[in-house]
Protein backbone atom coordinates (compact mmCIF):
# COMPACT_ATOMS: atom_id res chain seq x y z
CA UNK A 1 0.00 0.00 0.00
CA UNK A 2 1.18 3.02 -1.13
CA UNK A 3 1.61 6.02 1.44
CA UNK A 4 -0.67 8.87 1.99
CA UNK A 5 1.45 12.05 1.80
CA UNK A 6 0.79 15.29 1.72
CA UNK A 7 1.59 15.86 -1.62
CA UNK A 8 -0.51 13.79 -3.12
CA UNK A 9 -3.86 14.81 -1.38
CA UNK A 10 -3.18 18.51 -2.84
CA UNK A 11 -2.18 17.17 -6.10
CA UNK A 12 -5.63 15.30 -6.12
CA UNK A 13 -7.26 18.49 -4.48
CA UNK A 14 -5.48 20.15 -7.24
CA UNK A 15 -8.50 18.44 -9.68
CA UNK A 16 -11.09 20.24 -8.12
CA UNK A 17 -12.22 23.49 -8.99
CA UNK A 18 -14.28 26.24 -7.07
CA UNK A 19 -17.78 25.71 -9.36
CA UNK A 20 -18.28 29.99 -8.68
CA UNK A 21 -14.11 30.97 -9.51
CA UNK A 22 -13.40 28.61 -12.05
CA UNK A 23 -10.02 27.82 -10.31
CA UNK A 24 -8.60 24.95 -8.54
CA UNK A 25 -8.92 24.64 -4.69
CA UNK A 26 -5.36 24.54 -4.27
CA UNK A 27 -3.99 27.16 -6.32
CA UNK A 28 -6.82 29.87 -5.08
CA UNK A 29 -5.44 28.93 -1.12
CA UNK A 30 -8.55 27.35 -0.07
CA UNK A 31 -7.23 24.07 1.20
CA UNK A 32 -6.16 24.68 4.85
CA UNK A 33 -5.45 22.45 8.14
CA UNK A 34 -4.52 19.03 6.36
CA UNK A 35 -3.73 16.17 8.34
CA UNK A 36 -2.98 12.60 8.04
CA UNK A 37 -3.46 10.00 10.16
CA UNK A 38 -2.88 7.29 8.64
CA UNK A 39 -5.35 6.32 6.04
CA UNK A 40 -7.83 9.22 7.21
CA UNK A 41 -7.46 12.45 5.90
CA UNK A 42 -8.86 15.80 7.61
CA UNK A 43 -8.72 18.94 6.03
CA UNK A 44 -10.58 22.84 5.87
CA UNK A 45 -11.76 24.30 2.62
CA UNK A 46 -11.99 28.28 3.47
CA UNK A 47 -14.03 29.70 1.14
CA UNK A 48 -14.86 33.47 0.14
CA UNK A 49 -18.03 33.82 2.12
CA UNK A 50 -19.57 31.24 4.48
CA UNK A 51 -23.21 31.87 2.60
CA UNK A 52 -21.40 29.43 -0.97
CA UNK A 53 -24.91 27.80 -2.15
CA UNK A 54 -21.82 25.09 -3.23
CA UNK A 55 -20.89 23.83 -0.51
CA UNK A 56 -22.07 20.59 -1.57
CA UNK A 57 -21.15 20.12 -4.64
CA UNK A 58 -17.27 21.33 -3.14
CA UNK A 59 -17.57 18.47 -0.65
CA UNK A 60 -18.65 15.67 -3.34
CA UNK A 61 -16.10 16.70 -6.18
CA UNK A 62 -13.19 16.82 -3.33
CA UNK A 63 -14.03 13.40 -1.94
CA UNK A 64 -14.36 11.78 -5.12
CA UNK A 65 -11.22 13.29 -6.74
CA UNK A 66 -9.65 11.51 -3.48
CA UNK A 67 -10.82 8.23 -3.59
CA UNK A 68 -10.47 8.60 -7.34
CA UNK A 69 -6.20 9.53 -7.33
CA UNK A 70 -5.98 7.97 -3.66
CA UNK A 71 -7.72 4.67 -3.04
CA UNK A 72 -5.85 3.49 -0.19
CA UNK A 73 -7.83 6.68 1.86
CA UNK A 74 -10.36 4.89 4.39
CA UNK A 75 -12.16 8.25 5.59
CA UNK A 76 -12.53 11.88 4.28
CA UNK A 77 -13.41 14.80 7.11
CA UNK A 78 -13.87 18.16 5.39
CA UNK A 79 -15.28 20.99 6.99
CA UNK A 80 -15.66 24.05 5.48
CA UNK A 81 -14.46 27.88 6.56
CA UNK A 82 -14.84 31.09 5.35
CA UNK A 83 -12.13 34.44 4.90
CA UNK A 84 -14.21 37.36 3.72
CA UNK A 85 -12.57 39.20 0.94
CA UNK A 86 -12.46 43.04 1.56
CA UNK A 87 -13.86 45.17 -0.98
CA UNK A 88 -10.65 47.42 -2.14
CA UNK A 89 -12.78 50.34 -2.62
CA UNK A 90 -13.36 50.63 0.69
CA UNK A 91 -10.11 49.96 2.01
CA UNK A 92 -8.82 52.40 -0.82
CA UNK A 93 -11.47 55.22 -0.04
CA UNK A 94 -11.93 55.07 3.96
CA UNK A 95 -11.27 53.17 6.89
CA UNK A 96 -14.26 51.51 7.02
CA UNK A 97 -14.94 48.71 9.69
CA UNK A 98 -17.12 46.52 7.15
CA UNK A 99 -15.80 44.40 4.11
CA UNK A 100 -18.61 44.60 1.92
CA UNK A 101 -21.48 47.21 1.48
CA UNK A 102 -25.04 45.60 -0.33
CA UNK A 103 -27.10 48.31 -1.41
CA UNK A 104 -31.10 47.05 -1.79
CA UNK A 105 -32.53 49.24 -3.81
CA UNK A 106 -35.94 49.55 -6.07
CA UNK A 107 -37.17 51.56 -9.00
CA UNK A 108 -40.58 52.43 -7.06
CA UNK A 109 -42.27 51.62 -3.45
CA UNK A 110 -44.12 49.12 -2.71
CA UNK A 111 -42.43 46.03 -4.27
CA UNK A 112 -41.27 44.30 -0.85
CA UNK A 113 -37.93 46.38 -0.63
CA UNK A 114 -37.40 46.50 3.08
CA UNK A 115 -38.49 42.66 3.68
CA UNK A 116 -35.27 41.40 1.35
CA UNK A 117 -33.04 43.56 2.32
CA UNK A 118 -34.05 42.29 6.32
CA UNK A 119 -34.23 38.53 5.29
CA UNK A 120 -30.92 38.75 3.41
CA UNK A 121 -28.96 40.10 6.24
CA UNK A 122 -30.56 37.54 8.45
CA UNK A 123 -29.64 34.59 6.03
CA UNK A 124 -26.20 35.66 5.57
CA UNK A 125 -25.71 35.90 9.48
CA UNK A 126 -27.38 32.49 9.34
CA UNK A 127 -24.62 31.57 7.49
CA UNK A 128 -21.80 32.35 10.07
CA UNK A 129 -21.26 36.26 8.21
CA UNK A 130 -20.62 39.24 10.95
CA UNK A 131 -23.61 41.04 9.38
CA UNK A 132 -24.86 44.47 9.84
CA UNK A 133 -27.90 46.74 8.25
CA UNK A 134 -28.63 50.51 7.70
CA UNK A 135 -31.95 51.19 7.19
CA UNK A 136 -31.57 54.53 4.77
CA UNK A 137 -34.64 54.64 3.20
CA UNK A 138 -35.30 58.69 4.86
CA UNK A 139 -39.20 58.19 3.59
CA UNK A 140 -39.95 54.96 4.92
CA UNK A 141 -37.48 53.73 7.49
CA UNK A 142 -39.11 50.31 8.47
CA UNK A 143 -36.13 48.00 10.13
CA UNK A 144 -37.11 48.50 12.74
CA UNK A 145 -40.36 47.54 12.71
CA UNK A 146 -39.61 44.49 10.58
CA UNK A 147 -36.77 43.33 12.89
CA UNK A 148 -39.87 44.18 16.03
CA UNK A 149 -36.40 46.76 17.82
CA UNK A 150 -38.48 49.18 19.96
CA UNK A 151 -34.90 50.02 21.82
CA UNK A 152 -32.94 53.37 20.80
CA UNK A 153 -29.42 53.16 20.03
CA UNK A 154 -27.90 54.73 22.74
CA UNK A 155 -24.59 57.40 22.51
CA UNK A 156 -21.05 56.49 23.69
CA UNK A 157 -18.42 59.33 23.44
CA UNK A 158 -19.06 61.02 19.65
CA UNK A 159 -20.75 57.47 18.15
CA UNK A 160 -23.70 55.72 18.37
CA UNK A 161 -23.99 52.08 19.09
CA UNK A 162 -26.20 50.00 16.79
CA UNK A 163 -28.93 48.17 18.08
CA UNK A 164 -28.37 44.39 18.07
CA UNK A 165 -30.75 41.96 17.08
CA UNK A 166 -30.61 38.07 16.28
CA UNK A 167 -26.38 38.87 16.15
CA UNK A 168 -27.19 41.67 13.60
CA UNK A 169 -26.28 45.03 13.86
CA UNK A 170 -28.79 47.61 13.03
CA UNK A 171 -28.96 51.72 13.03
CA UNK A 172 -31.97 53.51 10.92
CA UNK A 173 -32.79 56.75 10.02
CA UNK A 174 -36.61 55.88 12.07
CA UNK A 175 -34.32 56.51 15.31
CA UNK A 176 -32.97 60.21 14.13
CA UNK A 177 -37.21 61.30 13.30
CA UNK A 178 -39.84 61.30 15.42
CA UNK A 179 -42.21 58.14 14.18
CA UNK A 180 -45.30 60.35 13.54
CA UNK A 181 -43.72 63.19 10.99
CA UNK A 182 -43.43 63.23 7.49
CA UNK A 183 -39.93 63.84 6.49
CA UNK A 184 -39.73 66.62 4.05
CA UNK A 185 -35.95 67.42 3.24
CA UNK A 186 -33.90 68.69 0.31
CA UNK A 187 -30.45 67.17 -0.79
CA UNK A 188 -28.29 68.87 1.65
CA UNK A 189 -29.93 67.11 4.53
CA UNK A 190 -30.22 64.01 3.22
CA UNK A 191 -26.52 64.00 2.41
CA UNK A 192 -25.24 65.34 6.32
CA UNK A 193 -27.87 62.41 7.67
CA UNK A 194 -26.31 59.92 5.72
CA UNK A 195 -23.06 61.06 6.75
CA UNK A 196 -24.04 60.38 9.99
CA UNK A 197 -25.26 57.35 9.62
CA UNK A 198 -21.94 55.96 8.28
CA UNK A 199 -19.56 57.99 9.72
CA UNK A 200 -20.93 58.30 13.42
CA UNK A 201 -21.77 55.04 13.99
CA UNK A 202 -19.90 52.81 16.09
CA UNK A 203 -20.04 49.68 13.89
CA UNK A 204 -18.34 46.81 14.82
CA UNK A 205 -15.95 44.32 12.37
CA UNK A 206 -18.91 43.36 9.52
CA UNK A 207 -18.25 40.88 6.86
CA UNK A 208 -21.40 42.63 5.28
CA UNK A 209 -23.37 45.97 5.45
CA UNK A 210 -27.06 45.40 4.22
CA UNK A 211 -27.95 48.98 3.28
CA UNK A 212 -31.63 49.51 2.46
CA UNK A 213 -32.37 52.09 -0.03
CA UNK A 214 -35.30 54.22 -0.09
CA UNK A 215 -36.62 53.44 -3.58
CA UNK A 216 -36.49 55.57 -6.63
CA UNK A 217 -33.46 57.18 -7.76
CA UNK A 218 -33.01 60.42 -5.69
CA UNK A 219 -30.79 62.55 -3.08
CA UNK A 220 -30.43 59.64 -1.17
CA UNK A 221 -28.79 57.44 -3.93
CA UNK A 222 -26.34 59.57 -5.02
CA UNK A 223 -25.45 60.62 -0.95
CA UNK A 224 -24.70 57.20 -0.10
CA UNK A 225 -22.76 56.48 -3.12
CA UNK A 226 -20.55 59.39 -3.27
CA UNK A 227 -19.81 58.42 1.05
CA UNK A 228 -19.95 55.05 1.19
CA UNK A 229 -18.35 52.53 -1.94
CA UNK A 230 -21.00 49.88 -2.54
CA UNK A 231 -19.70 46.77 -3.50
CA UNK A 232 -23.01 46.13 -5.15
CA UNK A 233 -26.68 46.91 -5.49
CA UNK A 234 -29.69 44.14 -5.24
CA UNK A 235 -32.53 45.85 -7.04
CA UNK A 236 -36.18 44.35 -6.34
CA UNK A 237 -38.98 44.06 -8.22
CA UNK A 238 -42.20 42.81 -8.45
CA UNK A 239 -43.50 41.21 -12.23
CA UNK A 240 -45.91 43.39 -13.25
CA UNK A 241 -44.70 45.90 -16.27
CA UNK A 242 -44.92 49.51 -14.47
CA UNK A 243 -42.40 47.78 -11.53
CA UNK A 244 -40.14 46.32 -14.48
CA UNK A 245 -40.18 49.44 -16.27
CA UNK A 246 -39.29 51.26 -12.86
CA UNK A 247 -36.52 48.54 -12.69
CA UNK A 248 -34.72 49.82 -15.97
CA UNK A 249 -34.30 53.17 -14.72
CA UNK A 250 -32.81 51.85 -11.08
CA UNK A 251 -30.36 49.58 -12.72
CA UNK A 252 -29.51 52.54 -14.94
CA UNK A 253 -29.32 54.94 -12.13
CA UNK A 254 -26.64 52.51 -10.40
CA UNK A 255 -24.25 52.28 -13.39
CA UNK A 256 -24.20 56.37 -13.78
CA UNK A 257 -23.27 56.44 -10.03
CA UNK A 258 -20.55 53.72 -11.05
CA UNK A 259 -22.48 50.94 -8.60
CA UNK A 260 -22.00 47.21 -9.55
CA UNK A 261 -25.21 45.87 -10.21
CA UNK A 262 -25.22 42.11 -8.35
CA UNK A 263 -28.57 41.71 -10.07
CA UNK A 264 -32.61 41.45 -9.78
CA UNK A 265 -35.18 39.53 -7.26
CA UNK A 266 -38.61 39.09 -8.38
CA UNK A 267 -40.28 39.20 -5.27
CA UNK A 268 -44.00 38.61 -4.92
CA UNK A 269 -43.84 36.07 -7.89
CA UNK A 270 -47.46 34.00 -8.31
CA UNK A 271 -51.42 34.38 -9.40
CA UNK A 272 -52.03 37.55 -8.31
CA UNK A 273 -49.34 39.53 -10.10
CA UNK A 274 -47.69 36.52 -12.00
CA UNK A 275 -44.11 36.05 -12.90
CA UNK A 276 -41.07 36.22 -15.39
CA UNK A 277 -40.92 39.92 -15.36
CA UNK A 278 -38.00 40.02 -12.87
CA UNK A 279 -36.38 37.39 -14.94
CA UNK A 280 -37.03 39.39 -18.19
CA UNK A 281 -35.21 42.29 -17.13
CA UNK A 282 -32.44 40.96 -15.86
CA UNK A 283 -31.65 39.43 -19.20
CA UNK A 284 -32.69 42.81 -21.07
CA UNK A 285 -30.66 44.45 -18.67
CA UNK A 286 -27.89 42.08 -19.26
CA UNK A 287 -27.25 41.67 -15.14
CA UNK A 288 -28.00 38.37 -13.14
CA UNK A 289 -31.46 36.99 -11.78
CA UNK A 290 -31.04 36.53 -8.47
CA UNK A 291 -34.18 34.40 -7.66
CA UNK A 292 -37.98 34.54 -7.97
CA UNK A 293 -39.53 35.18 -4.16
CA UNK A 294 -43.08 34.46 -4.13
CA UNK A 295 -46.10 36.18 -3.08
CA UNK A 296 -46.62 34.09 0.30
CA UNK A 297 -48.97 35.36 3.66
CA UNK A 298 -45.99 33.81 5.79
CA UNK A 299 -43.86 36.46 4.94
CA UNK A 300 -45.93 39.77 5.57
CA UNK A 301 -47.09 37.33 8.49
CA UNK A 302 -43.69 37.76 9.92
CA UNK A 303 -43.04 41.69 8.74
CA UNK A 304 -46.21 42.12 10.52
CA UNK A 305 -44.92 40.17 13.56
CA UNK A 306 -41.52 41.64 13.72
CA UNK A 307 -40.03 37.95 13.40
CA UNK A 308 -39.40 38.28 9.43
CA UNK A 309 -39.79 34.54 8.06
CA UNK A 310 -36.04 33.61 8.27
CA UNK A 311 -35.66 34.22 11.78
CA UNK A 312 -38.17 31.47 12.66
CA UNK A 313 -35.65 28.99 10.79
CA UNK A 314 -37.99 27.44 8.97
CA UNK A 315 -38.10 26.35 5.58
CA UNK A 316 -40.71 25.97 2.90
CA UNK A 317 -41.13 27.70 -0.37
CA UNK A 318 -40.51 31.05 0.40
CA UNK A 319 -37.75 31.02 3.31
CA UNK A 320 -36.06 28.26 1.10
CA UNK A 321 -36.02 31.22 -2.06
CA UNK A 322 -34.83 33.71 0.20
CA UNK A 323 -31.96 31.59 0.93
CA UNK A 324 -30.93 31.06 -2.36
CA UNK A 325 -31.06 34.37 -3.36
CA UNK A 326 -28.51 35.13 -0.46
CA UNK A 327 -26.39 32.43 -1.68
CA UNK A 328 -26.53 33.92 -5.37
CA UNK A 329 -25.49 37.45 -3.65
CA UNK A 330 -22.75 36.20 -1.77
CA UNK A 331 -21.35 34.61 -4.46
CA UNK A 332 -21.99 37.24 -6.75
CA UNK A 333 -19.48 39.56 -4.77
CA UNK A 334 -16.85 36.83 -4.46
CA UNK A 335 -16.77 36.90 -8.51
CA UNK A 336 -16.47 40.19 -8.56
CA UNK A 337 -13.85 40.69 -6.41
CA UNK A 338 -11.69 37.63 -7.74
CA UNK A 339 -11.83 39.05 -11.34
CA UNK A 340 -11.13 42.70 -10.10
CA UNK A 341 -7.80 42.01 -8.61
Amino acid sequence: MSEITEERVMAALATVDDPDLHQDLVSLGFIENLTITGTDVVFTVMLTTPACPLKDTIRRDCETALRRDIPEISSISLEFGARVRGDKKLADKLDAPFRNVIAVGAGKGGVGKSTVAVNLAIALADSGAKVGILDADIYGPNIPSLLGVTEQPVQEGEKIVPVTMNGIEMISMGFLIPHDQALVWRGPMIHSAINQLVTQVAWSELDYLVVDLPPGTGDAQMSLAQQLPLTGAVVVTTPQIVSVSDTRRGIDAFRKLNVPVLGVVENMAGEIFGSGGGEAVAEEMGVAFLGRLPLDAAIARGGEAGRPILMEKTNGEAADALRDMTGRVASAISIQQATST
